[in-house]
């Protein structure tokens, strides 16, 4: 899904040539262009320091742009102020009044809109009821676990019906149970409200559980914007390989560009793999092959693949119903194959030489970094 195929219509939210720099040298976002659609899912995801947070801020209003527009179901929100915006936050540290009733804090918003007093409680118990909360709207933040707490944001971000809702690292400081039993409750409630989704997080695991859509940043720019489906098959670069799901990496050279856009590939060790040319274009490029760990096996256990490589086993790791292999393989010392659980299967043993095999439709030649090409 591109953002040029969506009618003007569709588009609630649209960033477009938006630049921020703090101290007047460094670009922290670097000219992003985007369109957020109209009820969907949109997740911001990268690592510390890549611009997702700050552009989130900019589109809330805490933060100002430096060059660019922001515009807000077609209006520029660059002089409008942050409580004008109709947009509902939720942060990681909850931001409750501690002296307040959990039925006062999610009607807080309502109460700054001048709702009769009736009114807001009636819509406050509605909204702790989607959270499952709506017994408990006499206590205080202080009397609640942290899953709870998140829950009373939540609420609160909800209560006054805004057209966006934008959450900043939510689950952060939750543990990990609670952490995904929250990711599948939010996403159970954007699909029964139908409003628009601006995640941030940089748990590529969270951001393939929850999102329609999801946005790689990485260093200011957004480095690919596609589906779960689309980033973790379809990676467009070796970040984006590298930074969602698990990832083989291989090191090598353009040797031939073949037809149906596959290419031939020269490894360190003068062995060759068949690839498709993703970011590559022409013989002599360095580049960097991609493969998931699930879609290499041991060649005696699957079906015979054009490319083959031999690697020496470093560590085996069971895990129920598959094995996790370890091996050294073209001068990548922690090359990972997932060998699925089958009876009267031996494992590989620490030092054995086994082949490992894989699809030339599996296997992607990416960009190679600076380092590389030196």
């Amino acid at each position: 899904m591109t953002d040029s195929a969506a009618p003007a219509s569709d588009v609630l939210v649209r960033f477009s040539g938006v630049r921020k720099t703090y101290d007047g040298e460094t670009l922290v976002v670097k000219d992003l262009n985007l369109d957020i659609h109209r009820g969907e899912f949109l997740t911001l995801l990268g690592p510390s320091g890549s611009g997702k947070t700050t552009s989130l801020m900019m589109l809330a209003g805490f933060e100002v742009p430096t060059d660019g527009e922001i515009e807000l179901a077609g209006r520029s929100i660059r002089n409008v102020p942050p409580h004008q915006r109709g947009i509902g936050m939720v942060f990681q540290n909850y931001a409750l009044f501690p002296h307040m009733t959990i039925e006062e804090n999610v009607a807080f918003p309502l109460m700054v809109r001048g709702m009769d007093r009736g009114a807001r409680s009636a819509k406050a118990r509605e909204a702790l009821s989607m959270v499952k909360l709506e017994d408990l709207w006499r206590r205080r933040p202080g009397q609640l676990s942290g899953g709870q707490q998140q829950r009373v944001a939540l609420a609160r971000a909800l209560v006054f019906e805004p057209q966006l809702v934008l959450m900043d690292e939510p689950l952060g400081a939750l543990d990990k149970q609670l952490r995904e039993h929250m990711q599948i409750e939010i996403k159970h409630l954007h699909q029964s409200l139908g409003v628009t989704v601006v995640y941030v997080t940089h748990d590529q695991t969270e951001a393939l559980t929850m999102s329609d859509r999801i946005a790689v940043f990485d260093d200011g720019v957004i480095r690919q914007l596609d589906t779960p489906h689309g980033l973790y098959e379809e990676p467009q670069n070796a970040f984006v390989a590298d930074f969602i799901g698990e990832n083989n990496m291989l090191a090598g050279t353009v040797e031939e560009m073949l037809e149906n856009g596959l290419c031939r590939v020269a490894l360190a060790d003068g062995r060759h793999v068949t690839a498709r040319a993703v970011n590559v274009t022409a013989a002599g490029q360095p580049t960097r092959l991609s493969m998931r760990p699930e879609k290499v096996h041991v060649e005696d256990y699957g079906p015979q693949h054009v490319n083959r490589l031999i690697g020496t086993v470093k560590e085996t790791i069971y895990h129920g119903d598959h094995t996790r292999l370890r091996l050294a393989v073209a001068g990548n010392p922690e090359f990972t194959v997932k060998m699925r659980f089958r009876p009267n299967r031996p494992r590989p043993e620490v030092g054995e030489r086994v082949a490992v095999a894989f699809a030339a439709e599996d296997c992607r030649a990416l960009d190679a970094p600076a380092e590389d090409e030196s």
